[in-house]
C-alpha cells in the first residue's frame, strides 16, 4: 500500500471537519442539465413531494390546499419542470364555507348539489323534499356568511296532510297527534269484535302527494263456541249461535233441582269466545213427603135429627193421598144427611169423618179442607 500523500492527507482533513448534512450535499453529484430543484410554496397549500429534491424535466407536481381551505374550481394546482424551472401557479386554494346545511323537508336544487367551493357572499337555493308543499312567504335561500358559516334558513316547506280517515265499522280510529305526513293513526275495535288486518298506519309520500301506508283494517265479530251440556238439563230457548255478551239459561229435567246460576254469558280472551262459569248442575230432587201440621176448625151446627144439636167439631189431618182406607166420606156423610150435596164428590182417601159423643171430626188433607168450608159456610 502506498503511502498517501502529504497534499491529500491535507484535503482529507478539512473534509473532516465539515458537518455530516454539508458533507453529503457537496459530495452528491450535480443536478444534469435541465433539472429543477424544488417547487415554490403556494399559499395555503403543500405540495406533494414523495421525499425528492430534484426533479427532471417535464416532472409535474401537484399541491393540495390546506385544511380549512377549498380548491377554487377552475384554477390549476400543479406546476411542472421545464427548462431547469418550475412553471407559474397562481392562488388556487380560498376559504369556504362547508357543504350547505341538509335540511329534513328540502334539498338543494340541482344546480348546488355538485358544487363544493362556497366563498363568502354565495347564495344557494333549496326546493321542497317530497310530502312537503313550498310556504312562499318564506325564503327558501341561504348564504355563506363572512365568518364562513351559513345563516340559518326558514321552515319554508310544510307537511302535506293525508285524507281523513275513514271509520271502521264496530271499531275506532286513533289519531294520536295529527293527518301530516309522519303521523301515524291506530285502529282498534268494539268489545266483542277482533281486529283483522293491520293495527296502524303511516301518513307517506304516495307520487307527488302522501297517502296511507297500510289498508284499514276490519273489525270482526266473536262468537263462543256450542254452549256446554249439563247432566239432566236442557238449555231454554237455545240458539244457532252465540256473541259477546248473550247468555244461555239452563233448566232442569222432572225430578231434578237446579243448583248454582241458571245462566252463563259468552266472554271474550285473546280474541277468542269462551262461556262464564261455573256450569250449574241438575241434582235428583229429595221425594221425601212433607205431612202438613193438624188443623181444627168449629163449624156452626147444623138442622139435622141426624146430628147432635150442640155445635159439632170438624178436626182436620193430614192424610197422603193414595195411602190409608178411610170410609166413604158420601156414605158416611150420606147417612146422617149432612150436606150430601156439596161434599158427596170427594175422594174417600182424602177425607173421612169419625163421632165421639157430641164431637163430629172431619179428616182431611190440606187442599179438600178449604174446599169443604167454603161449601159449608154457603149454608
Amino acid at each position: 500500500m502506498s503511502p498517501v500523500r502529504p497534499r491529500a492527507r491535507a484535503v482529507l482533513s478539512l473534509l473532516g471537519g465539515l458537518g455530516p448534512q454539508l458533507l453529503l450535499l457537496l459530495l452528491r453529484p450535480l443536478a444534469a442539465s435541465g433539472d429543477c430543484s424544488l417547487p415554490p410554496d403556494v399559499p395555503n397549500a403543500q405540495a406533494a413531494l414523495g421525499g425528492l429534491t430534484s426533479f427532471p424535466e417535464k416532472r409535474t407536481v401537484t399541491y393540495k390546499c390546506n385544511r380549512g381551505f377549498v380548491k377554487v374550481p377552475g384554477k390549476a394546482d400543479s406546476v411542472i419542470c421545464e427548462n431547469n424551472k418550475w412553471s407559474e401557479l397562481a392562488v388556487f386554494c380560498n376559504r369556504s364555507c362547508d357543504v350547505p346545511t341538509r335540511l329534513l323537508f328540502a334539498s338543494l336544487k340541482k344546480s348546488y348539489s355538485q358544487q363544493n367551493y362556497f366563498p363568502e357572499g354565495t347564495t344557494v337555493e333549496y326546493e321542497c323534499r317530497q310530502g312537503y308543499i313550498r310556504d312562499p312567504s318564506l325564503s327558501g335561500n341561504i348564504t355563506c356568511l363572512q365568518n364562513f358559516v351559513w345563516s340559518k334558513p326558514d321552515r319554508f316547506c310544510k307537511k302535506k296532510s293525508c285524507p281523513k280517515p275513514r271509520e271502521i265499522e264496530n271499531g275506532h280510529v286513533n289519531i294520536t297527534t295529527d293527518i301530516l305526513l309522519g303521523a301515524t293513526i291506530y285502529f282498534s275495535c268494539n268489545a266483542g269484535y277482533k281486529l283483522v288486518g293491520a293495527t296502524f298506519s303511516f301518513c307517506a309520500p304516495v307520487g307527488n302527494t302522501v297517502g296511507w301506508t297500510n289498508e284499514f283494517p276490519e273489525c270482526q265479530e266473536i262468537l263462543c263456541p256450542e254452549p256446554p251440556k249439563v247432566d239432566h238439563g236442557m238449555i231454554q230457548e237455545k240458539q244457532n249461535s252465540y256473541a259477546y255478551g248473550q247468555s244461555v239459561t239452563y233448566k232442569c229435567m222432572e225430578g231434578f233441582t237446579l243448583h248454582g246460576e241458571s245462566s252463563i254469558y259468552c266472554t271474550v280472551k285473546d280474541d277468542q269466545g269462551e262461556w262464564s262459569g261455573p256450569l250449574p248442575q241438575c241434582r235428583e230432587t229429595d221425594v221425601t213427603p212433607t205431612v202438613p201440621k193438624s188443623t181444627e176448625v168449629n163449624v156452626p151446627a147444623a138442622k139435622s135429627t141426624a146430628v147432635p144439636r150442640t155445635t159439632p167439631r170438624f178436626h182436620a189431618t193430614g192424610t197422603p193421598q193414595g195411602r190409608g182406607s178411610a170410609p166413604s166420606v158420601a156414605s158416611t156423610v150420606a147417612s146422617d144427611n149432612l150436606y150430601n150435596k156439596e161434599i158427596a164428590f170427594i175422594d174417600s182417601t182424602a177425607m173421612h169423618m169419625s163421632d165421639t159423643n157430641d164431637t163430629r171430626t172431619l179428616h182431611l188433607n190440606a187442599k179438600t179442607l178449604n174446599f169443604f168450608l167454603f161449601n159449608f159456610a154457603k149454608k
